[in-house]
């Protein structure tokens, strides 16, 4: 490739929010209703004469994800027909925002945000039944919220399908912490759409194309990989003429992109405002100073928190942001042994041997906090050896007891007496006498198949330290 082209990415992602009913009648929101055509009403069916009401507490959800993100919220916003014509839109129209979005502005995860705004959420079409095609309206009228960032402009295409990808992934993290999503790529409940551009200027911006269905983490990346990989080899072949304007799907099964329609403009859905809903006025309806005060603490602030006050590893604080049960687990961990070296064992062993339990065995319990602080203090105090310390691990997430009963019961609580290890030693030396001869050719990492035979014999209560001194001097 001669020359250098800069990738530019914008996303638009859709998130059904967590709410009793839907957006503008009274049906359940259910995003698990198997049965299909249950949850539905006149109003969200469009029927005639069926006037729609505003959801407010999807509303408060909406301002409450500005607020995360330090957008301005709208004092006057209004909803907007969005018009065009899909069987999956019962009224042939959809009631969205266009002018006065409830949230402009923000900042999250690299991206600069322009607008979050509120609508309601499409039915299913369900493809899979031969000839024909069957809609679901259960979705129907589902409180919907989409989030657009501003485009941003990478180094190359690597950095920017993985920096898309990282923001996708922060702001469903977002979503759980505020409790307003659960945001499960997987049913559908979040959709990420990327806008793509090359140009070989930095501060101009190529033939935008906006790639749907890209329903996973993977996709978002993959997705946007090969998207920018396409319009590169156009541009590298004279072909610039061939990338248009439109919108492209993602195929899972065959790693690409594939066109679907030209992109409508704004012009192309004759927005106006929707009569049937009154206008809102949200710095009068809301307590927006309380609203603040009462968000939880965020991802972000929880990964700086646990920086500073626990000094752990990077990947360790992604593990807790990951799941807030387990670092709630770790933090109530943390206040018992308060001491930061302790602490930083402890992460570690719940980050690698705790989660490789659960991973193989899923209904592993978390262990009471007071009992997994015990092991780690037995450990720091030279009480137990680390193999010892994985052993009751593996004891103590099955039945919940003291790691310091089960150590003195199983004989593993580490020996530090030399006369007892040093006739250990002499026991594995004598039996051995093919690796010890090794070791005095002058390999002295022979040593360690000793330690490791010696501290098998001791079901790991020997003191490592001190087998390894008195291997020194018996062997000199």
């Amino acid at each position: 490739m001669g020359k250098k082209y800069y990738p530019t990415i914008g996303l638009e992602i859709h998130a059904e929010l967590k709410t009793q009913t839907k957006m503008f009648c009274g049906c359940k929101n259910d995003p698990d209703e198997k049965n299909p055509n249950v949850n539905i009403c006149p109003i969200c069916m469009a029927h005639p004469g069926a006037l729609p009401v505003i959801n407010k507490k999807a509303v408060e959800n909406v301002i409450k994800v500005g607020l995360a993100i330090d957008g301005k919220i709208a004092d006057f916003t209004e909803f907007d027909r969005k018009n065009y014509f899909y069987p999956d839109i019962p009224k042939g129209f959809q009631i969205s925002q266009y002018k006065y979005p409830i949230v402009s502005g923000g900042h999250l995860a690299d991206f600069d945000v322009t607008r979050v705004h509120l609508e309601e959420d499409t039915a299913n079409n369900k493809h899979d039944r031969g000839n024909f095609s069957l809609i679901d309206f259960n979705r129907a009228g589902v409180p919907l919220m989409e989030l657009v960032t501003e485009p941003k402009t990478f180094e190359d295409a690597e950095i920017a399908a993985k920096g898309a990808s990282i923001f996708a992934k922060e702001f469903q993290l977002v979503l759980w912490y505020l409790g307003v999503s659960e945001a499960n790529m997987e049913k559908g409940e979040m959709r990420v759409e990327a806008n793509i551009s090359v140009s070989e200027d930095k501060n101009k911006l190529g033939t935008k194309v906006e790639v749907k269905n890209l329903n996973s983490f993977k996709s978002v990346e993959k997705a946007i990989k090969f998207e920018l990989d396409r319009m590169i080899e156009l541009l590298e072949n004279g072909k610039k003429i061939e990338i248009i304007q439109e919108t492209r799907g993602w195929d899972e099964e065959k790693q690409k992109t594939f066109s679907q329609r030209k992109k409508e403009s704004s012009q192309d859905y004759r927005y106006f405002p929707e009569p049937d809903l009154p206008k809102m006025r949200l710095h009068e309806a809301f307590d927006l100073e309380k609203m603040k005060k009462e968000l939880p603490e965020l991802p972000q602030a929880k990964r700086l928190r646990y920086k500073n006050d626990f000094g752990i590893k990077d990947e360790d604080i992604e593990s807790y942001i990951n799941d807030k049960e387990l670092g709630s687990w770790f933090e109530e961990i943390a206040k018992i042994l308060n001491d930061k070296d302790k602490v930083k064992i402890a992460s570690n062993y719940i980050t690698s041997d705790y989660l490789g339990l659960k991973k193989n065995n899923p209904n592993t319990k978390i262990t009471k906090t007071q009992n997994f602080a015990e092991l780690i203090n037995l450990l720091a105090n030279n009480k137990i050896s680390s193999r010892a310390a994985k052993n009751i691990l593996a004891m103590i997430i099955v039945k919940d007891e003291s790691p310091l009963k089960i150590a003195t019961e199983k004989g593993l609580l580490q020996k530090n007496d030399e006369g007892e290890i040093k006739s250990l030693v002499e026991k594995i030396i004598a039996k051995n006498p093919e690796v010890v001869a090794t070791y005095k050719t002058g390999k002295e990492n022979a040593i360690m198949s000793l330690v490791g035979k010696i501290i098998k014999e001791s079901k790991g209560s020997a003191n490592p330290q001190i087998v390894v001194n008195l291997l020194k001097d018996l062997l000199k």
